[in-house]
């Protein structure tokens, strides 16, 4: 079987007692289960002869979940290296942003409107969000400007905006995906389709009326041409050819 092909040629190489591993999609071929498995069978390999694995994949949950640093590269550039919770906590560009991630990062194309306490992120459809207290300190530089507005879906709750720093918005849910104890609820907002992962208990059905909160904290924001994420600290960072 396409396991014990893979095992054989694991065991070939740990006999030879390299410096380092280099794997290229070795669990490509394999079915979802076996993946799994061999996916754990590499991450134990690895903690137990303490050997440098480059491990190379297109499965962004390979990566995460195998890497104690990652290198995320497009079209030859490296966009970002860092830590799984680095890449997923901060991404440097929308391209990060989008790849680490499943469900990926929603996108949302806004303007930056307003001043002071009451700038907001404003996008199709009368969608709008505050914009987060940690970037009030660039709103004069993107005021205006094209931007796209990212968030993860998991970070989506249903319910009014209770805390500081947290906004909402109120839509209608059109297909709902249970899953045991997550529901993954696609609404359309900013006209668009959004995606949330909320708890099962919600029972959410099509055609509901939703409202969605966002903790702000969480709202990443990213220019619409370069794609590079802007921050309080600096401004865009190009990839490193």
């Amino acid at each position: 079987s396409g396991g014990q092909r893979q095992r054989v040629a694991l065991g070939r190489a740990i006999v030879r007692e390299p410096a380092v591993f280099l794997m290229d999609e070795p669990l490509s071929n394999l079915d979802a289960k076996l993946r799994v498995q061999t996916r754990a069978e590499i991450a134990r390999l690895h903690q137990r002869l303490k050997t440098t694995v480059v491990y190379v994949t297109h499965d962004q949950v390979e990566a995460m979940t195998m890497g104690s640093r990652i290198a995320v590269m497009n079209d030859g550039l490296l966009m970002q290296v860092g830590t799984p919770q680095t890449l997923y906590d901060t991404p440097l560009n929308r391209f990060v942003a989008g790849f680490i991630g499943s469900p990926s990062m929603n996108f949302v194309e806004v303007s930056v409107e307003g001043t002071g306490d009451g700038t907001r992120i404003v996008g199709p459809g009368e969608w709008s969000l505050p914009l987060p207290s940690r970037l009030r300190a660039i709103a004069g530089n993107v005021t205006g400007r094209k931007m796209i507005a990212g968030f993860r879906p998991e970070h989506l709750e249903i319910g009014e905006a209770s805390e500081a720093d947290t906004g909402s918005f109120q839509t209608r849910a059109d297909v709902v995906e249970y899953l045991g104890n997550q529901e993954l609820l696609h609404v359309n907002a900013a006209n668009q389709d959004i995606v949330a992962i909320v708890d099962s208990d919600n029972l959410v059905r099509p055609g509901d009326i939703v409202k969605l909160t966002l903790p702000l904290a969480k709202l990443h924001l990213f220019d619409a041409e370069s794609g590079a994420a802007m921050t309080a600290s600096s401004m865009p960072v190009a990839a490193v050819a």
